[in-house]
C-alpha cells in the first residue's frame, strides 16, 4: 500500500513537471538570473514545480511592473506635446519633481514637526503671523484683480471658455495670474509650519492636510496643461474667499481686543462650502453645453468639489452644530445653580469676599457669626 502511494507520488511529481515545461520555463529563466534558477530549480520532488512557479510568477510581475513604468514615461512625453508652452520655462513648471520635492517636505515637517516641538515651548511669533496673513489679504487680491481684469478684456464667458494658447497679451496676463495662484498654494504650507511650531496641534486636521497638499500638488496639473480658459473662474472666486479668509487670521493675530469683533468666523466656511456647490453647477453647465474645455478636467473638479463638500460639511457640524447643544446643556445647568443659590438667600448665588473668593449659601454666614462673637467678647470686657 506505501509502495503505490509512493508510486503515485512520483508519477504526479512528473506529471507536474511537464506542465511546467508547459508554461515555458525557458521565459522564466531568461527573465531571472540563469545561475540562480539552475540552482534553486533542480528537480527536489514537489519543491520543482512550486520553485518554477515561483518564479514564473515574479518574473511575471517584473514584466507588468516594467510595463507600466514604460507606459507611464511614455504617456507622461506624449502629454508635454499637448502641454502649454507659454509656461514650459516658468519656475517650478519645466518637470514636476520641484513640486513633489516641496509636497514630499511638507508631509515629512508634518510627520518630523510635532516630534521636534515635543519637549519645546510653543514659539509665539504673534509679528510673523500678522505679517504672513497681510501678505496672503495682499497677495490674493492681486491675484483676484488680475483674473477678473485680464478676463474682462479678453471677454471671458463665465459659461463656457476654451483655453487660447496664444501670446496674446490678454491670455498670457490669465496665466501669469493663474501661475501666482498656484505659487500661492505653495505658500500657504506655512499655515501648518507655524501651527505646528506653536504647537497647535489640534488645528492640523485630515480636512487642512488634505487641502494644503493637493491644491498645490494638483494646480501644477492645471498651469501645464490648462493655463486659462474656464480655470480662471474658480481661481478668482477661490482668490477672493481667501481675501476674507486671511483678513481674518490677521485680525486674529492682533490680540484680544480685536478677536472679540470676529463674530464672523464660521460663516467663512458656510461662504467655502458655497464656493464648492457654485463649482460643481460651474462646471457641470460647461458640461451640458459641451464646452470645448477638457472634459477629464471638468469630471476630476466635480470629484475633487464633493471632497471637499464633505470634509467642510463635517467640520462645520463637528465644530459649530454639534456643540451648540452642550453649550444649551451648561447655560441650563447653570442657570438651575443659580437658582438653588437664590433659595439659599445669597444673590444670584454668588458673592465676593474681601480676599476674592467666590462664596455661597452657609458659608457666607460664617463672617456674620464671627462678628457676632467679637461683640460679645467686646461687651464681656467692659463689663
Amino acid at each position: 500500500m506505501m509502495f503505490q502511494f509512493k508510486k503515485k507520488q512520483t508519477s504526479l511529481v512528473r506529471v507536474m513537471v511537464l506542465m511546467t515545461d508547459l508554461l515555458d520555463a525557458d521565459t522564466i529563466s531568461r527573465s531571472v538570473d540563469s545561475a540562480l534558477f539552475n540552482k534553486r530549480c533542480q528537480f527536489r520532488g514537489l519543491l520543482s514545480h512550486t520553485c518554477l512557479f515561483n518564479l514564473r510568477s515574479s518574473a511575471t510581475a517584473m514584466e507588468i511592473v516594467t510595463h507600466l513604468i514604460n507606459d507611464t514615461i511614455e504617456f507622461y512625453k506624449w502629454t508635454l506635446t499637448i502641454a502649454d508652452k507659454r509656461v514650459e520655462k516658468w519656475p517650478l513648471m519645466d518637470n514636476p519633481l520641484p513640486t513633489l520635492a516641496i509636497s514630499t517636505s511638507y508631509l515629512l515637517f508634518l510627520w518630523l514637526g510635532p516630534k521636534y516641538m515635543k519637549n519645546r515651548e510653543p514659539f509665539q511669533l504673534r509679528k510673523t503671523l500678522i505679517v504672513y496673513n497681510f501678505s496672503m489679504v495682499f497677495l490674493n487680491f492681486f491675484i483676484f484683480k488680475e483674473l477678473f481684469m485680464a478676463a474682462r478684456s479678453a471677454s471671458y464667458s463665465y459659461i463656457c471658455q476654451r483655453v487660447d494658447y496664444s501670446d496674446d497679451p490678454n491670455e498670457v496676463r490669465v496665466a501669469g495670474a493663474l501661475w501666482w495662484y498656484f505659487v500661492s498654494k505653495g505658500i500657504e504650507y506655512l499655515d501648518t509650519v507655524f501651527f505646528i511650531l506653536r504647537k497647535k496641534f489640534n488645528q492640523v486636521t485630515f480636512l487642512h492636510v488634505y487641502h494644503h497638499c493637493t491644491m498645490f500638488t494638483l494646480w501644477w496639473i492645471g498651469i501645464k496643461w490648462v493655463a486659462g480658459g474656464q480655470s480662471f473662474f474658480g481661481a478668482h472666486m477661490n482668490a477672493a474667499i481667501h481675501v476674507l479668509m486671511y483678513l481674518y487670521y490677521g485680525l486674529a493675530s492682533c490680540g484680544p481686543k480685536i478677536q472679540k469683533y470676529l463674530w464672523w468666523k464660521k460663516y467663512l466656511t458656510i461662504i467655502q462650502m458655497i464656493q464648492f456647490h457654485v463649482t460643481i453647477g460651474h462646471t457641470a453647465l460647461s458640461l451640458y453645453v459641451n464646452c470645448d474645455f477638457p472634459h477629464w478636467m471638468h469630471y476630476s473638479l466635480i470629484c475633487y468639489a464633493i471632497t471637499f463638500i464633505i470634509l467642510f460639511g463635517n467640520f462645520y457640524y463637528q465644530t459649530y452644530r454639534r456643540q451648540q447643544p452642550r453649550r444649551d446643556a451648561s447655560s441650563s445647568t447653570s442657570s438651575s445653580k443659580a437658582g438653588k443659590a437664590l433659595s439659599n438667600g445669597t444673590l444670584n448665588g454668588l458673592s465676593k469676599a474681601a480676599n476674592g473668593a467666590v462664596l455661597t449659601g452657609s458659608k457666607e454666614e460664617k463672617p456674620q457669626e464671627n462678628s457676632g462673637r467679637r461683640k460679645r467678647k467686646g461687651r464681656a470686657k467692659r463689663d
